[in-house]
């Protein structure tokens, strides 16, 4: 019988970090999941890392072949996944261990849910703390899941958080097209968003995961881009949802999203400030 969670993996060039990575899915007080690794050819040992792993019964490993960038390696290892629920981790981040338990209990109490997101806890290399509590833009509960679409627009930031916050039901997702690849740097927010014009949100406000920040790019040129792409996909979303935006909401979202992409980046460069060089890892879209 399939389980009741797909948890999927899409790793690159994530050797340092990899292992943490899993052993915090494998230690989840739900236990009914797979959990799915897709290597994205990378040139450090994370393939040599993650076999270890390759005898426990509920862990599948594939490699992707080069080339596509993020999005391809994310398409790859979904297409594998079974189960009802689907969550992706990226190979840096971390979840709680019970993350899977009160994301499922939640949207299995709510049976018109489909997408749950958390709180999660911002993290150096090192997994020293370097924000709390963070996402959701004061969402709790459950929510129509337009008004958190629009509300992750007005606000200009993706407040549902990195995947490892969110837990979708995988029928949904695929109803609404898979991983969205038109703006790379928001393929995540395009996603959700996507999925929630099919049905309500569930927002928990515990701190389920922790995203791993990295100072490896936060230059103004990029910037630019990810304040560009959130723009363009702000008025794709309300091309293809009329009436979900107004004028006035995408003037708003705009500005802040524009605003955003440079604190971002100011806080890159803080953070760059206090790690040293080989800390400097993680890209945000694979070349």
């Amino acid at each position: 019988m399939s389980p009741t969670v797909s948890v999927v993996v899409p790793a690159y060039n994530n050797a340092d970090f990899i292992e943490a990575t899993l052993d915090s899915i494998l230690a989840q007080t739900f236990t009914d999941f797979e959990l799915l690794v897709a290597d994205h050819s990378s040139t450090d040992d994370t393939w040599e890392r993650i076999q270890r792993y390759a005898a426990d019964d509920r862990v599948r490993l594939m490699q992707t072949p080069a080339g596509g960038g993020a999005p391809a390696n994310w398409s790859r290892v979904t297409r594998e996944a079974t189960g009802e629920y689907l969550k992706l981790v990226c190979g840096d981040d971390l979840i709680d261990p019970r993350c899977l338990e009160l994301q499922v209990a939640a949207m299995e109490a709510n049976p018109q849910v489909v997408l749950s997101a958390s709180r999660r806890t911002l993290i150096d290399a090192h997994g020293n703390t370097v924000a709390q509590a963070r996402g959701l833009a004061g969402l709790t509960g459950l929510q129509p899941g337009r008004v958190a679409a629009r509300r992750a627009v007005i606000v200009g930031s993706n407040i549902f958080g990195e995947p490892a916050c969110v837990l979708m039901r995988r029928a949904d997702f695929e109803r609404a097209g898979g991983w969205a690849d038109t703006e790379p740097y928001v393929i995540d927010q395009q996603t959700f968003c996507n999925v929630l014009m099919l049905g309500d949100f569930f927002a928990l406000p515990e701190s389920l995961a922790s995203f791993r920040l990295s100072a490896s790019q936060w230059s103004v040129d990029l910037a630019r881009q990810q304040s560009d792409q959130v723009v363009r996909f702000h008025h794709r979303l309300a091309d293809e949802n009329p009436g979900l935006l107004s004028r006035t909401d995408l003037l708003r979202g705009d500005n802040l999203a524009r605003a955003m992409a440079y604190v971002r980046r100011l806080a890159y460069i803080w953070l760059g400030h206090k790690m040293t060089p080989p800390d400097l890892v993680r890209d945000q879209v694979e070349a």
